[in-house]
């Protein structure tokens, strides 16, 4: 699981969302896009595979819509005003806290698929 950098900036990527960028793609599924923009400045389309929670607090896992097989990235979800934002893990400790949640999650995942 990848760890993204501080300045990371985070928005919903759907029509009218204000970031200048061209929406008209050929989408086979209704997911909701992301665009992740990392510190170097590289802009990725994610999409939100999995959310979980922890200490009352919110997760949630994205994967680069357009590489699937790479290392998903955990961001913090957080609400203001009835809108909900993903926000960078910068706390160690919150941060190895929600990275063993999620491999506890994920093999406990591969577990019940093995045994199917």
């Amino acid at each position: 699981m990848k760890r993204k950098k501080r300045g990371v900036n985070v928005h919903n990527h759907d029509d009218g969302c204000g970031c200048g960028h061209d929406h008209d793609h050929d989408h086979e599924h209704e997911d909701d896009v992301f665009l992740v923009t990392d510190a170097d400045g590289i802009e990725r389309e994610m999409v939100m595979v999995y959310t979980f929670e922890s200490k009352e607090q919110g997760y949630a896992v994205l994967i680069d819509r357009n590489d699937p097989e790479a290392d998903g990235v955990i961001f913090r979800i957080e609400e203001e005003n009835d809108e909900a934002y993903l926000v960078t893990i910068e706390d160690d400790e919150e941060w190895d806290r929600v990275v063993a949640i999620y491999n506890e999650i994920a093999a406990s995942e591969t577990d019940s698929e093995a045994k199917a």
